[in-house]
């Protein structure tokens, strides 16, 4: 059977633009406004805070692994209390390519290993939604391994290095996804999969997406009734059935418009319409645009790589 999480990372098309070794000492505090990008790091050695806006700041140790699949306004700062007096630090680059936060003659307070990279996805905003806001992994030394890796390859100019950096990229994002406890996590797809009575209904979407399913077939499928399949789908995925059915079928097709390997009534048929202008009617209504116009535009506007961000976030 078709796996939901494995679907939607490789969907993602995760691309490493950036890994760097960073290092702290004293007191120090980084303030970082992101633009939605994916954000992840391990501690190598000793310990720092998290303050994601939001959320309850995190004190992280050796062997911590985060991953923020949209980054956007958070702070990372020692875990020696930062005063109003202590400006914000400017990492300083070394001389052997890596960064330094606080006095840089003071020995080191922790050690970090961060990556940066970016979705290939056409809709990616989608499928981020399906995952939890932050992943936060204590101990798993199989996630500082794979961090590591994807900071080696990216480092290197090795034959095959893209190909290479993009599959460790996938297994990375989901070593770390399936570490996350399901209770624990945003409501969305890993909730969902934890739940064993909405995975099989989560499945039988992902793997017959073009079936016309009803929400009585797939409370069936669940081993529920039609009231209590709906009303504990949509509190633990965050969506109704039929919104995340027509949501994954979108999340399809325009992966297949982008890569312009089949006709549109093709493309209809694989995610479950009867025909190409109610496809189109569909995908209009959803996107904003239509089959036709999205895969011309898909085409005219690749995705590339953003430069690489010198601070720590």
């Amino acid at each position: 059977m078709v796996d939901p999480l494995a679907q939607v990372v490789a969907l993602l098309q995760p691309a490493a633009t950036a890994a760097k070794m960073v290092s702290g000492s004293g007191r120090w505090r980084v303030r970082r406004t992101e633009s939605g990008q994916p954000f992840y790091f391990v501690i190598l050695e000793g310990s720092c805070r998290l303050a994601v806006d939001g959320r309850e700041p995190l004190a992280l140790q050796a062997n911590d692994f985060v991953l923020i699949p949209a980054a956007y306004d958070f702070t990372m700062s020692s875990l020696e209390p930062v005063t109003a007096e202590d400006a914000q630090a400017a990492p300083v680059a070394l001389a052997d390519g890596r960064f330094r936060l606080g006095p840089p003659d003071a020995r080191p307070d922790v050690q970090l290993l961060v990556g940066h990279c970016i979705f290939g996805s056409p809709d990616a905003a989608l499928l981020v939604s399906l995952l939890p806001q932050l992943v936060h992994v204590r101990g798993e030394s199989r996630l500082t391994t794979l961090v590591q890796l994807v900071g080696e390859e990216s480092r290197a100019q090795r034959p095959a290095r893209d190909v290479i950096l993009s599959r460790l990229l996938e297994v990375l994002f989901m070593e770390a996804l399936r570490s996350t406890a399901g209770t624990a996590a945003s409501p969305g797809l890993l909730r969902g999969l934890a739940d064993e009575r909405l995975a099989v209904a989560i499945r039988h979407m992902h793997e017959s997406p073009a079936q016309a399913w009803t929400v009585a077939q797939l409370a069936k499928e669940a081993a529920l009734s039609r009231s209590a399949f709906f009303e504990r789908f949509s509190h633990t995925v965050g969506v109704t059935p039929m919104d995340y059915l027509l949501s994954w079928r979108m999340a399809m097709a325009k992966n297949l418009l982008w890569r312009q390997q089949l006709a549109i009534a093709e493309i209809a048929d694989c995610v479950g319409y009867s025909s190409a202008s109610t496809f189109s009617v569909a995908f209009t209504r959803h996107v904003g645009l239509s089959p036709a116009r999205y895969a011309r535009e898909q085409a005219q506007s690749p995705v590339t790589p953003e430069p690489e961000a010198v601070a720590l976030g």
